[in-house]
């Protein structure tokens, strides 16, 4: 049995108040920064706010969003 099946077969018979903090450890251990993401990101959101203030693009309000969406 590997490491992983092992695990595995030990958090299923966990309380379900076990089994969520858990989960809520291993969401968090993959949710790490990474720089380069960041860095294009922030690349991303520098080029929308000049083109908005060049009015290349122009803002909407939530409800015009989620109706185009239909959320």
């Amino acid at each position: 049995m590997t490491i992983k099946e092992k695990l595995l077969k030990e958090a299923l018979v966990l309380p379900a108040h076990e089994k969520s903090e858990l989960i809520e450890q291993l969401i968090i251990s993959l949710d790490k920064p990474d720089p380069v993401i960041d860095k294009l990101w922030m690349k991303v959101v520098e080029q929308r706010i000049d083109a908005y203030e060049q009015e290349k693009l122009r803002s909407v309000t939530l409800q015009e969003a989620f109706s185009k969406y239909k959320v």
